[in-house]
């Protein structure tokens, strides 16, 4: 059977798939359950220096081509995460990246802070730059900008040695460049792609949007074609790993996203579809396709697509 570890910012993981950012909290029980259904790695939702309350219901919508959220980012804070991480992380048997989210630069830091002081702290910081639909309160997310999306990067860099990994939006033209700019700012790694958007729909007969933000990030299969793209032009243009993520809905979308440069595959709406099942299925699927191409070590398909 192939080996299915992978080496990512010199931390191992068992498997590549990892859960994304957004789809469960950030409590020890519901991390550990997902590890032992074989989760490769989890990362946390977004979390927050101070309490921040997110948007209304209703917040999602969606059907069996994609999903729309506007959660607007929920969380309680610095303080309940520390203690929930602190539950998880000591004996932890899959690594954590913590994800983290600000509305300025200054918050940013005192999060990646915080998490590097912790008596065990993360595996990896997840700067969130990217969210699409908290624009009305914090203004164009920085990862829109090349210049904001690289001075916030080395903000960070300065005040944690943990692996640095920059969560990248697609609503740009340049994600290539921009991920280049956070390589040079000081970023161990780059997480692609965020949700793409904000995208809308109405109920017609109530003649009311379907989400109380009226937008909402998209996700779901609908994205992948967009997402192997993205990583695809990503690996191009840096030479740090790439935590691939965006529809990715089976074991074989896995590889796919891979080969196009992922070393990790960010796994989200999948779980909605299919359940915590997923991740046994889709790596026995991985396996499988390994196995009958006498492929031993599935880091030896990072990037394949470039060789060809």
């Amino acid at each position: 059977m192939a080996n299915l570890d992978v080496n990512f910012c010199n931390v191992k993981f068992p498997s590549p798939l990892v859960l994304a950012s957004g789809i469960l909290g950030v409590t020890g029980g519901s991390f550990r359950h997902s590890v032992e259904k074989g989760c490769g790695g989890i990362t946390t939702k977004s979390l927050w220096k101070e309490r921040h309350p997110g948007h209304p219901n209703p917040t999602m919508f969606g059907n069996e081509h994609y999903l729309m959220n506007a959660v607007g980012i929920p969380d309680a804070g610095i303080t309940k995460a520390v203690e929930e991480l602190g539950e998880y992380l000591p004996t932890r048997k899959a690594p954590l990246i913590a994800n983290i989210v600000g509305g300025h630069k200054d918050e940013f830091v005192a999060m990646a802070e915080a998490l590097a002081e912790l008596p065990s702290p993360p595996d990896i910081v997840e700067l969130n730059i990217s969210c699409p639909n908290v624009e009305d309160e914090f203004g164009k997310p920085f990862a829109c900008d090349l210049i904001s999306a690289a001075d916030l990067t080395k903000l960070v860099r300065a005040k944690t040695d943990l692996p640095l990994a920059v969560k990248l939006s697609p609503n740009v033209d340049n994600i290539g460049e921009i991920a280049k700019a956070v390589e040079a700012a000081g970023a161990d790694a780059i997480c692609a792609i965020n949700t793409v958007g904000p995208g809308m729909r109405w109920n017609i007969d109530l003649k009311a949007p379907m989400l109380s933000n009226g937008v909402g990030g998209v996700s779901g299969p609908a994205i992948f074609p967009i997402a192997v793209k993205a990583v695809y032009d990503i690996y191009k243009a840096v030479n740090i790993p790439i935590i691939a993520t965006g529809g990715v809905n089976s074991g074989r979308d896995a590889l796919e996203i891979m080969m196009a440069g992922g070393t990790l595959v960010g796994v989200g709406t999948a779980i909605y579809y299919h359940g915590d099942d997923f991740w046994k299925k889709a790596t026995d699927e991985m396996s499988a396709w390994l196995d009958g191409e006498g492929i031993k070590n599935i880091e030896d398909i990072i990037g394949l697509f470039h060789k060809i």
